[in-house]
């Protein structure tokens, strides 16, 4: 499977202190190794985007989408981004 960051994404991500970052690096691995993985508690959003919301640790959230053979990785951060995912 192929991984895409938007912008969103990226900008997110950059603004995260570096423990967290470290924290997302490994689960962004796991996640590229096994999407199926019980610590990523991965679950569809009520979204008509079909929108996808991944764990990074008890506070912090990632989102996505599939389409086709790539994941397309949307928003990092706290609860509040489910919001706008």
């Amino acid at each position: 499977m192929r991984i895409l960051f938007t912008h969103s994404f990226i900008r997110d991500y950059q603004g995260l202190p570096e423990h967290l970052q470290k924290t997302v690096d490994q689960k962004l691995r796991l996640f590229m190794g096994n999407p199926r993985h019980p610590s990523l508690a991965i679950k569809k959003m009520q979204d008509p985007r079909d929108i996808w919301e991944g764990r990074i640790n008890r506070g912090y959230r990632f989102t996505f989408q599939i389409e086709g053979e790539s994941c397309i990785l949307r928003r990092l951060g706290t609860h509040d981004i489910l919001r706008t995912p």
